[in-house]
C-alpha cells in the first residue's frame, strides 16, 4: 500500500473514468437512428473498437487513431440501423468528442489540481481529446493522447508518456481509472494505482491488489489532500 506522501503527480484515465462514454454513445446513436435498438448498436460499436485496438496491439493492423476507428464504427452502426444520411453519420462518428462528464469529475479535478500536477491520459486522439475536454469541462495541467505513442492502453509505451511527462520515478506517479485492466497496465510500469468506481467501469477482481479503491472522486481527493 502506497502512502499519500509518496505521490507527486496524479494521472487520470478519461474515457469511462472522467466521462460517461456509454451514455454519450447512447445519446448520439439515438439521435442518428431513432427507433433503433440502441443497446444492440452500442454493443456493436464497442465490440468493433475493442477488436480494432486489439488488432493494432497484435500488429495485425497499422496504428489508426481513435477518430479513424470511431468513424469506421459509426459507419457499421449506421449500416445496421439503416441510416444513409452522410451528415448524420459524420456527426455520429464524432460522438466521442461529446461525452458528458460524471457529476463529480470537474469539481474533483479542480480541487485536486490545487495540490498536485494532474494529467489526463487517454486512448482518444489528440484532436478528439481536445474537443472532449472542452465539452466536458475537464481542465488539466496536461492532457496526453495515446496517439503520441501510436498505441493504445494498456500498451506500456502509453503509460511511459505519463511517466516521462511527470518527470519523477513511476512509483511517485498515481494512475487513477475506473478500469482494472488500465490499472494493471500502469502497475506493470511501476506506477501507483487507484480504482474509482463508475457504473460502467471494469471492477477489480479478487486477485487485483491496487493501492487504493474509492467509490467516487470526492473520496479520492479527500484521501490525497488530507492534512
Amino acid at each position: 500500500m502506497a502512502e499519500v506522501g509518496d505521490v507527486e503527480v496524479v494521472v487520470f484515465d478519461v474515457l469511462g473514468t472522467m466521462v460517461d462514454e456509454t451514455s454519450g454513445l447512447r445519446t448520439a446513436i439515438r439521435e442518428a437512428a431513432p427507433g433503433g435498438d440502441v443497446d444492440q448498436l452500442i454493443a456493436l460499436w464497442q465490440r468493433y473498437v475493442e477488436r480494432e485496438q486489439q488488432r493494432i496491439a497484435r500488429g495485425d493492423r497499422a496504428y489508426a487513431d481513435s477518430e479513424v476507428i470511431d468513424g469506421e464504427a459509426a459507419r457499421r452502426v449506421a449500416e445496421r440501423a439503416g441510416v444513409a444520411d452522410p451528415a448524420a453519420i459524420e456527426r455520429l462518428a464524432a460522438a466521442g468528442q461529446r461525452l458528458p462528464a460524471w457529476g463529480d469529475s470537474a469539481a474533483g479535478l479542480e480541487r485536486l489540481a490545487r495540490h498536485f500536477p494532474v494529467l489526463g491520459l487517454s486512448n482518444a486522439s489528440r484532436t478528439a481529446l481536445l474537443r472532449l475536454n472542452a465539452h466536458a469541462g475537464l481542465r488539466w495541467h496536461q492532457a496526453l493522447s495515446a496517439e503520441a505513442a501510436s498505441a493504445y492502453k494498456p500498451a506500456p509505451e502509453v503509460y511511459r508518456l505519463a511517466i516521462d511527462s511527470a518527470g519523477c520515478p513511476p512509483e511517485r506517479v498515481l494512475m487513477v481509472a475506473a478500469h482494472a485492466w488500465d490499472l494493471r497496465g500502469a502497475q506493470a510500469m511501476g506506477m501507483r494505482t487507484a480504482h474509482v468506481h463508475r457504473p460502467v467501469g471494469d471492477p477489480p477482481t479478487s486477485t487485483d491488489v491496487f493501492d487504493w479503491q474509492f467509490n467516487g472522486l470526492p473520496e479520492l481527493v479527500d484521501e490525497l489532500t488530507a492534512g
